[in-house]
């Protein structure tokens, strides 16, 4: 057994935290939240019709229109994910890498889970041919294929497949009958909203998609578990419903009273929290920019981040100045990395990534400060990337990353 698992690194339990935004909560959202905190009455499975009529209007303005009655909300999206999971059966097909939290809630329920490359402009979506070959030999095998799970704003790529992309995935998973979840958790986290195009399945497919968001991408602390599903219209979108609703129950996963005001106040998205929002999204799009460009300056590979508070580095390039400090695949490098940068890097392995590619995800958060006073100062000023402990902590992350590109040009091979 190697070190990192007898130290209880394991892909669960120790698994990668979500991307938190390191900020400090919005007073008018919490004001909301200690409104309700003496609220005891129990929550309804699936959400109360407050917050339903809330999250209905959410979609709405985002163009995928849906009555209360084909809306649910829950603790997070891990919860409707298993209970969809469980509800629809079959096995299960992500792409690879994908978000930490897909797979092993299908794992829990005995679903076997098969992972699809995806294409090379971007992650969130399996290549559609792909996809098609994974499916037949799957069922060629005994297999029974009936979930996709994918997202249009990608965790752990901060990738946003092109509509093209998008679009053959979906005819593909369509003619292969499959039933789509889609991740829409980081699509109001845009870096450049005016020139990036997103596009969603269940626009593309409204009877075969539901549609999931957790609001801790864009609208709620992490801390604060919410999260909301759109189901699709009909007959057939109507028994999953129901059914998802029967898993909740049997969970008991109810979103508790003074964060359900919470969340149905933030989906409403008065102008304070819309503000926060474009704030900390033009925030974290900066800090991810001069990220990339440390990053890449010092010779790894890292697609452009599009959206989120992440992104995800091909250290490959880098290896021969990685072999010598005992880093031969993802999880040395997290190590690593962790202790070298003295924040979080998860490998690419957490995300369902080849083991042996040196691959890691680092998030923007971390290097917004260490105290709440210098998080705060970052949303309060023009130019944050100029603030003393934003620029002490790139300047780190560039050191380290520059010092592993010189040992590389040392160590590698004459041709």
């Amino acid at each position: 057994m190697r070190q990192a698992d007898a130290v209880g690194q394991g892909p669960v339990r120790y698994g990668p935290v979500f991307p938190d935004d390191g900020l400090p909560v919005l007073p008018e959202l919490a004001a909301v939240l200690a409104a309700a905190a003496s609220r005891t009455e129990e929550q309804p499975v699936g959400g109360a019709p407050a917050l339903l009529e809330a999250a209905s209007g959410y979609f709405e303005r985002r163009g995928l229109p849906a009555e209360p009655a084909r809306v649910a909300a829950a603790p997070g999206a891990p919860a409707l994910l298993v209970a969809l999971t469980a509800a629809l059966g079959g096995d299960v097909l992500v792409p690879r890498p994908c978000a930490a939290w897909w797979a092993p809630y299908a794992r829990l329920l005995g679903r076997p889970v098969f992972h699809v490359g995806t294409p090379a402009e971007c992650g969130g979506v399996p290549d559609p041919y792909a996809l098609l070959e994974t499916v037949r030999r799957v069922r060629d095998e005994g297999g029974d294929p009936r979930l996709l799970v994918l997202s249009v704003a990608d965790d752990p790529t901060a990738t946003v497949p092109p509509p093209e992309v998008m679009h053959e995935t979906v005819e593909a998973a369509a003619g292969e009958g499959l039933h789509l979840v889609s991740d829409e958790t980081w699509r109001d986290t845009l870096h450049a909203p005016r020139r990036t195009m997103l596009l969603s399945p269940a626009e593309m497919l409204p009877d075969r998609v539901t549609v999931v968001t957790d609001l801790a991408g864009a609208l709620l602390p992490s801390g604060w578990p919410a999260a909301v599903a759109r189901f699709p219209a009909g007959r057939a979108g109507n028994a999953l419903h129901a059914r998802v609703l029967d898993v909740l129950t049997a969970l008991g996963a109810r979103v508790a009273a003074p964060v359900a005001a919470a969340a149905g106040h933030a989906l409403g998205e008065p102008a304070p929290v819309v503000a926060r929002r474009d704030t900390a999204v033009g925030l974290h799009a900066r800090v991810a920019a001069a990220t990339h460009a440390a990053v890449t300056g010092a010779g790894a590979f890292a697609r452009p981040p599009q959206a989120g508070r992440h992104l995800y580095v091909d250290l490959g390039p880098l290896r021969h100045a990685l072999t010598p400090q005992g880093v031969g695949d993802a999880q040395d490098l997290e190590e690593f990395l962790t202790a070298r940068l003295g924040m979080p890097a998860p490998g690419g392995h957490r995300f369902g990534d080849d083991l042996g590619a040196l691959r890691v995800r680092l998030s923007t958060g971390p290097l917004l400060g260490r105290t709440d006073e210098e998080r705060a100062e970052c949303l309060m000023s023009p130019v944050p990337l100029e603030l003393p402990h934003v620029q002490r902590a790139l300047m780190s992350l560039r050191s380290t990353f520059d010092d592993l590109r010189d040992d590389a040009q040392r160590w590698e091979p004459p041709r």
